[in-house]
């Protein structure tokens, strides 16, 4: 598509400011509160920067770090992590008045979290399902986005981690492992 921005190996790249809900702006635009890039190395670097704009009720910027932090995760954490992912962009539509859009990603996150633990990795599995189930019911019994009360970030004593407390940082990779090991070629079928 002629016009669109590329990165370095031409993959399509939106290289629009945006607001601290995401929304793209023009490209002229620098007197607004745009959304931060966060810069990180590892996997808790990501975490960190994740729940520190979540705690900022920045969920945009808090989804885009967490999402570094879900491609690395263990197979078996993935729907965890993108169950708190969506609870964040459950946020972002709420923060954007689309009361659709919230109860869609906040019943999505419930319903994925409700599988784990009461405390998971650190995080306060039960404080996320009775906020988004809660914050459901207040947009339904409205019929628009109402006051919620967002939640800060549901960390727990040590927590959160991704790994053991004593594990090293994972880096992170250019891409996450999984989609690494998507794009390998496959064996060849013996005959």
């Amino acid at each position: 598509m002629p016009g669109r921005d590329r990165n370095a190996e031409g993959r399509a790249e939106n290289q629009r400011p945006r607001d601290r809900t995401g929304r793209p702006l023009p490209y002229d635009t620098t007197e607004t509160a745009l959304a931060d890039e966060a810069s990180y190395d590892t996997v808790d670097g990501a975490l960190a920067a994740g729940v520190a704009r979540w705690d900022a009720e920045r969920y945009f910027e808090a989804h885009e770090c967490l999402e570094d932090v879900w491609h690395h995760a263990a197979p078996e954490d993935r729907e965890f992590w993108k169950g708190v992912i969506q609870i964040a962009v459950g946020c972002v539509h709420h923060q954007r008045g689309n009361p659709d859009g919230a109860v869609t990603l906040l019943e999505r996150a419930a319903g994925r979290l409700e599988g784990y633990p009461d405390v998971h990795h650190g995080v306060d599995v039960e404080e996320l399902v009775v906020f988004a189930r809660g914050a459901v019911a207040a947009i339904r019994d409205a019929g628009f986005c109402v006051e919620v009360g967002y939640p800060e970030f549901p960390r727990m004593d040590d927590g959160p981690w991704v790994h053991a407390p004593d594990a090293p940082p994972t880096p992170l990779t250019r891409d996450p492992p999984w989609m690494a090991a998507a794009r390998r070629d496959p064996e060849p079928d013996p005959e």
